[in-house]
């Protein structure tokens, strides 16, 4: 199982995304790139970069430009906006209540030629980013309930190889003492141990929060930090019933400094992205908002504009 691992660098593209799905919620919103640029400076990206990455973002289709030239603005698109949205919900959420289990779980195996190896390697990697752990060599597990997803992933990558052979199937395992079985095939040592060093690692913050000694500055850059960080164990963590995990399982502590320090920060970190984004688009004040954990977990995020109507997911 891949489990999380800390990031070498700033990456423009996703740091631009991730500002824009956290603090923007209407689509009429029109940025100039220079408030952008501004604003990946904070995180240390140079000019270019962060225009390049603006580009790319344009490319990609989650950012639409507007004018040309000097007059060229940007918005992020409204079905764009509703996908952030639900994102962002997904990552808030995660960990807030245990898993409804059936006790079946959901099964992937195939067969591949010798020649095969390419693309043994392309359903190993597929599978794994869709939170399936390898039992045996080419046996896949995953307690989520819906196959259809993964059906198409699988159906794919192999319905054009020659002799390749699959199944997706629910099944039930027998108890096993010796860890044999299904919850044999998770790292949870490991996840566990990352686990609590998120906590360590953010114990020095939180404590910063709760005496509010963190500027506006450092608020902005600690909250994509935080939340970068988080949303890669919502990615990863396999999120298995709760019989299945070890005694004084961590996540619920590490969930509890992520939403303190993450709603904490979120007015800090919005008068942060006005102060840069002004000189620039004199109208940030009137657009840029945040978003935080509602109390019911089920529910979409709270935040945003007064004005502003949700977007439909």
């Amino acid at each position: 199982m891949n489990t999380p691992r800390a990031q070498t660098g700033p990456r423009p593209q996703h740091l631009l995304a991730t500002v824009l799905g956290e603090y923007l919620d209407s689509s009429d919103a029109l940025l100039p790139a220079a408030a952008l640029v501004a604003v990946l400076g904070e995180f240390g990206i140079s000019p270019g970069s962060a225009r390049a990455a603006l580009a790319r973002l344009v490319r990609r289709g989650l950012v639409a430009s507007r004018g040309s030239g000097r007059s060229t603005t940007y918005h992020v698109r409204p079905d764009v906006i509703a996908h952030h949205r639900a994102v962002m919900h997904a990552f808030l959420s995660f960990g807030a209540v245990p898993r409804t289990w059936d006790g079946q779980w959901l099964v992937v195996s195939y067969s591949l030629p010798e020649s095969g190896q390419s693309h043994r390697h392309a359903v190993r990697k597929a599978l794994g980013e869709h939170g399936f752990a390898r039992l045996y060599d080419s046996v896949w597990i995953s307690p989520a309930p819906d196959p259809a997803t993964v059906r198409d992933v699988v159906r794919e990558l192999l319905a054009d190889v020659a002799g390749a052979r699959w199944s997706v199937m629910r099944a039930r395992f027998d108890d096993d003492p010796a860890a044999q079985g299904p919850q044999g095939a998770y790292d949870l040592e490991a996840l566990g141990d990352a686990y609590r060093a998120f906590v360590a690692e953010h114990a020095p913050l939180r404590a910063d929060v709760r005496a509010g000694r963190v500027t506006p500055a450092r608020a902005l850059v600690a909250r994509a930090t935080v939340m970068d960080a988080w949303r890669t164990f919502a990615d990863t963590d396999p999120d298995l019933p709760e019989h299945l995990l070890p005694p004084s399982w961590p996540r619920a502590d590490a969930r509890e400094t992520f939403l303190e320090v993450h709603t904490a920060l979120g007015p800090l970190a919005q008068e942060r992205l006005v102060e840069l984004m002004a000189p620039f688009w004199p109208e940030a004040a009137s657009w840029v908002t945040h978003f935080v954990a509602p109390d019911d977990p089920l529910a979409p995020p709270r935040g945003g504009r007064a004005d502003a109507p949700l977007p439909q997911r």
